[in-house]
């Protein structure tokens, strides 16, 4: 079964700049959408941000709508979410997710994300 790495975590101020990476363990993988959610404490898991995957289409939660953008890198099969002006409530464990299911048409945070990322920790200060 493949996996999913995430690294690029760590402890930043308001307002810097993050960037994850998630890196399958199978060169040739592939998926219907990759996407990224996070896990606040105390707090249910929240989409984030989610691309189809040879396809158009991005999607991002409204939390984070102007600030953070997910691509993949066709080479390395690397999935990133760079993340910009990054706020206290941004911080959280990050997950990176595969939808190996489809249909095509179905709404990127509604695909069934069954391969999951053991996800990386996201701190902000202020």
């Amino acid at each position: 079964q493949v996996h999913l790495v995430e690294s690029g975590g760590g402890l930043v101020q308001a307002g810097d700049s993050l960037k994850l990476s998630c890196t399958t363990s199978e060169r040739t993988f592939s998926a219907y959408a990759m996407g990224w959610f996070r896990r606040a404490p105390g707090k249910e898991r929240e989409f984030v941000a989610a691309r189809r995957w040879n396809r158009i289409g991005s999607k991002y939660g409204d939390s984070v709508k102007g600030r953070f953008t997910i691509s993949r890198d066709e080479d390395s099969n690397t999935i990133y979410l760079q993340m910009n002006g990054l706020r206290p409530e941004d911080t959280g464990v990050y997950y990176c997710a595969a939808a190996t299911r489809g249909p095509w048409s179905t709404p990127l945070p509604d695909f069934d994300y069954n391969v999951w990322g053991q996800g990386t920790q996201v701190t902000v200060s202020s």
